[in-house]
């Protein structure tokens, strides 16, 4: 029915139902057409900020909440199950990788500047870890048959003040290691780390971490090898060094790194190294030379340090491989990138600022 106004030409023209999804279920709304000359106008929609067949921000959170830890086809049952509501996969993964690209195109523009706790160190890692990655050729007619499987590497990092057990992550899939040091200092910088700070940083001794740890941090850090890495090379030389007793044989390596005597380590394992050889005695011995100047165990341990770098690698698991290594699944390139962002988002506990 037209509804005229003395002031105006706008009247209503029509009207169209109007529906949306929320946590409550399904919303019908019987939507009034305004006609402004020769404009249309939708007020309701437009002041609710809606869409026919759209889904309430409270629900977005939810499914990309959902679609954040747990693969997209295991969704619509939770869904189901806590809301009592019924959406299809293709939604739940449209809308989840909506929000994960807007998070990672904030956090590429956000500028972090440097923190402002002096005098304190903090504990700083870093690691690759492998994930499914599937590409398309660009050249292929066929996209369904030109894509190539492979595992590529995402690195994760991490970085907390000596006590605190609430790390700050930072990763990175595209833009190499230098990217990766940029996001350690990044993430170091999150968690408080600035000039007069110090940072102890463990890794299991692969040179561009080492590299990135004094481009980033310079003077400001120091670089431990992993402990228990370097007892793995120990442990397979103890076989060769000590055949009969090489439990014992390799405890005494051990209290001897622990007490930096790199160089009896040597002296044991000089009788069994081969020139141009991979023998396990060799490979440990090039190791540790390689080495000797990341090997301060005991003054990390004095002062309460740790000396393996298991939070990294248990960070991998629940920041990376729960939700983007699942059985069967294959990611593209971006896809990694954005989802990555996602779950560093949530890791970094700001999921809340996100929604606000």
């Amino acid at each position: 029915m037209w509804q005229w106004h003395e002031w105006s030409l706008i009247y209503v023209w029509r009207v169209k139902k109007l529906y949306w999804h929320t946590t409550f279920g399904k919303v019908d709304v019987v939507e009034p057409l305004w006609r402004n000359g020769t404009r249309i106008e939708r007020r309701f929609s437009t002041r609710a900020g809606i869409s026919c067949r759209g889904s309430s921000q409270p629900l977005q959170r939810v499914m990309s909440d959902f679609g954040a830890d747990a693969a997209f086809g295991r969704v619509p049952e939770k869904l189901k199950e806590h809301y009592g509501i019924e959406m299809p996969v293709s939604t739940i993964q449209r809308i989840t990788e909506h929000h994960a690209q807007i998070i990672c195109e904030q956090e590429a523009k956000r500028e972090i500047v440097a923190g402002t706790m002096a005098g304190v160190t903090f504990i700083g890692e870093m690691d690759g870890s492998m994930v499914p990655v599937v590409e398309i050729s660009s050249d292929a007619e066929d996209k369904r048959k030109g894509k190539r499987l492979a595992w590529k590497e995402v690195r994760l990092s991490l970085v907390h003040p000596k006590g605190s057990v609430t790390p700050i992550f930072g990763g990175n899939f595209a833009g190499g290691v230098e990217e990766s040091g940029r996001q350690w200092w990044r993430c170091a910088a999150k968690a408080g780390f600035g000039p007069g700070s110090y940072l102890h940083a463990v890794g299991d001794g692969a040179s561009w971490i080492v590299t990135q740890e004094k481009i980033q941090f310079g003077a400001q850090g120091a670089y431990l090898v992993d402990f228990f890495h370097l007892c793995e090379y120990l442990g397979e030389a103890s076989k060769v060094c000590a055949a009969n007793d090489p439990r014992a044989w390799l405890e005494e390596q051990k209290s001897r790194l622990k007490a930096n005597q790199s160089g009896a380590v040597l002296e044991a394992l000089a009788p069994f190294v081969e020139t141009n050889s991979d023998d396990p005695a060799t490979a440990c011995d090039r190791y540790i030379r390689n080495r000797r100047d990341q090997l301060d165990y005991q003054g990390a341990i004095k002062q309460g340090l740790p000396i393996g770098s298991g939070e990294i690698e248990s960070a991998h698991r629940y920041v990376i491989q729960e939700r983007i290594k699942l059985p069967g699944a294959w990611w593209s390139p971006d896809h990694i990138e954005t989802m990555l962002a996602l779950r560093l988002n949530r890791a970094n506990r700001e999921w809340d600022a996100y929604w606000r």
